[in-house]
């Protein structure tokens, strides 16, 4: 006894291609994942700004502290005016 079975092309089922749909969720998924990595990118360009302008800031202050003990926070505000005004 044979373990074929024999289909004939009458009891086939057509494979008819679905319409195309235009892929809203691929395109909803994309635009979400740029959107997030956008923000995380501009987040950790605010945070790498941050980081950099406290340690200038701890650098002038420690030779500030250095150069002149008895008017730190003159020296201070002095050099960051001539370097640009940086905000306390």
């Amino acid at each position: 006894m044979p373990n074929l079975h024999i289909v004939s092309d009458d009891a086939a089922p057509a494979a008819s291609p679905g319409p195309t749909v235009f892929p809203v969720k691929l395109v909803l998924q994309w635009c979400i994942a740029i959107l997030a990595a956008f923000v995380l990118g501009s987040w950790l360009v605010w945070w790498a700004a941050l980081v950099q302008r406290a340690f200038a800031l701890e650098d002038i202050r420690s030779a500030c502290q250095r150069v002149m003990p008895e008017a730190v926070d003159r020296c201070i505000d002095t050099v960051t005016i001539q370097r640009g005004g940086a905000r306390r």
